[in-house]
Formats: C-alpha cells, sequence, structure tokens
C-alpha cells in the first residue's frame, strides 16, 4: 500500500509517494495472505488499552491487549484478552501445563518480544511463544490487537490472528 502526498511547487502540485512503513506483524499477515485493517492514532508513549479502544471508537470486549509470562520453567508465555480485563493466572498456567506462572517485567518485555511496552501483539515476536487467546474472541468477527508500534492496531478475524500467531482459545481471564 503506498501514500500520496501532495507538495506545492511553484504554480504545480507535484504529487509523491509515500511508502507506508510495515511492522513485522503486518509482514507476517501479508506473507500468511490474511486480511487485516490498520488503524492508527497519535501517540508518543505508552498508553493503557481502555484509552486506545476509547480513541478508536471500540468495544472494550474486542480489544485485545498483549500480556507476557513466564512459568516455573523459565518458559514464556503470550496471553491476549480483552482490554478491560485481568489475567486469572491459576486458569493460564493450567491452560499452558505449568505449575504457577508470573507476569514478565515491564524492563523485559523488548528483549523477550522483539516490541515495546504498548506496542506488543502476539505475532511476530522474536521467538514463537505458546500463545493463548480468550475465548471470547470467537464471539466477534473481527478483533482489535496491537500492531507492533506504537499508534497502530491491526483488526483481523479471531481465527487468523490464531493462524497468525499458532494460537489457541480458552477461558483465562478472572471473572
Amino acid at each position: 500500500m503506498t501514500l500520496l502526498n501532495t507538495f506545492f511547487c511553484g504554480e504545480r502540485f507535484i504529487m509523491a509517494k509515500e511508502k507506508e512503513v510495515k511492522t513485522n506483524a503486518m509482514r507476517i499477515l501479508d506473507k500468511l495472505k490474511i486480511s487485516y485493517t490498520a488503524h492508527t492514532y497519535e501517540c508518543d508513549e505508552f498508553i493503557d488499552g481502555k484509552h486506545i479502544a476509547d480513541t478508536l471508537g471500540q468495544s472494550y470486549d474486542s480489544c485485545f491487549k498483549t500480556l507476557v509470562t513466564v512459568g516455573k520453567s523459565k518458559q514464556y508465555y503470550v496471553f491476549a484478552l480483552p482490554v478491560d480485563k485481568e489475567l486469572d493466572m491459576k486458569k493460564c498456567a493450567k491452560a499452558v501445563g505449568e505449575k504457577s506462572l508470573e507476569m514478565v517485567h515491564v524492563k523485559d518485555i523488548n528483549a523477550v518480544t522483539g516490541y515495546i511496552r504498548g506496542g506488543c501483539t502476539p505475532i511476530g515476536m522474536k521467538k514463537q511463544y505458546r500463545t493463548v487467546i480468550h475465548e471470547t474472541a470467537k464471539d466477534f468477527d473481527r478483533v482489535i490487537v496491537s500492531g507492533g508500534k506504537l499508534g497502530l492496531q491491526l483488526e483481523l478475524a479471531p481465527d487468523d490472528l490464531a493462524k497468525a500467531c499458532s494460537g489457541e482459545f480458552a477461558d483465562i481471564i478472572t471473572e
């Protein structure tokens, strides 16, 4: 996809093509031929998922945040859940076959995933970690996840999200 910018030069307008910068997540979706819609918003620093959903005029239930955990085995696990919900760590541990899990510290997110806080998406991390998407994603035709950088969200079908990140669906949130 290319963007056209119009510049005024003297007495005439000049059209210049500007190539859209793709994130790793977008390149993976393109390679898999998965249809998605990119949503952009102004953002210079981390803002929470509820604020982003409000900015985009989207329901909290269909906008998913990405959280990264580590198990007693030292294996990393990725969880995608609605932005206004919290992980039930016991349900999460059971879903991935661990005795217990803990959240990865914010300072370690980039080293583990390749993404920064607020731009972390289950698609296209440095390594393919086991990924669990909350089962309510299947209630929607399309869900929204981070696009791999601040200011970018991707909207796609839940099954396509699962395909792109080798994810599975389970109940992982607190009641």
